[in-house]
């Protein structure tokens, strides 16, 4: 009998001002499945230098750090290097912090009280596609865009040349549910999900789900939630 083998784990690189922290996240990562710790940067400069030399699957980024901050770092790496993927990994959750790092280019946000269990599967959703973002910070998303003024009209017919069931696809995603999720609402498998994204991102140019969301705002597909 042929045994199956085991998932490559995600390398990865930590970035934190704070030695301790840093060092601490470094040891609790050592313990956890399915992650290797390939580097680990003081500041965000140092962070850039080592997805360059190292090429790592995901970065945990810390936000605020001296000489370059969390959020320059995560622009210049998913500019420079697209391949890795961007998490942050900080002790703020205020939309001041949050959306920049998002609109930088980051596929997950946790915040330092998250469990090891909780930062695995935000890497390896990642690496997956699908990110990172809970439902909560999906609805302030929505909130932020709501704020630049009124909702336009929804469209007659699907925008971009979308399919029926790629609209789908993207108001699930817009409703904060991961690929899985959407699976099981659409009763087909996880892979199809994932060939339609691809599609529904080629026929638009976006980039990730933050984007997604984005864009099923601004086209009149979903409407903010109630204030």
């Amino acid at each position: 009998m042929t045994q199956e083998a085991e998932p490559k784990s995600a390398r990865v690189v930590v970035a934190d001002d704070q030695t301790v922290v840093r060092e601490g996240i470094v040891m609790l990562l050592g313990l956890l499945p399915g992650i290797e710790v390939v580097g680990a940067a003081g500041d965000g400069e140092e962070a850039v230098a080592l997805v360059a030399g190292l090429a790592p699957d995901v970065v945990l980024m810390d936000l605020r750090m001296p000489r370059c901050d969390g959020v320059e770092a995560t622009r210049r790496i998913r500019a420079e290097h697209p391949a890795t993927q961007v998490v942050v990994l900080t002790t703020f959750a205020d939309d001041e912090s949050l959306f920049p790092a998002l609109e930088a280019g980051a596929r997950g946000y946790l915040t330092k009280d998250a469990g090891g269990d909780e930062i695995v599967r935000a890497v390896h959703s990642v690496l997956s596609g699908d990110a990172g973002l809970s439902p909560g910070i999906q609805r302030r998303l929505l909130e932020r865009l709501a704020q630049t003024g009124p909702a336009p009209a929804a469209p007659s017919e699907p925008p971009d040349g979308l399919t029926a069931r790629e609209m789908e696809v993207l108001l699930l995603i817009a409703e904060g549910l991961s690929n899985p999720e959407i699976a099981r609402r659409l009763h087909v498998s996880t892979a199809t999900v994932k060939t339609h994204i691809n599609n529904l991102f080629t026929k638009t140019g976006l980039k990730d789900r933050a984007q997604a969301v984005r864009y099923a705002y601004a086209k009149g597909l979903v409407r903010p939630p109630a204030g």
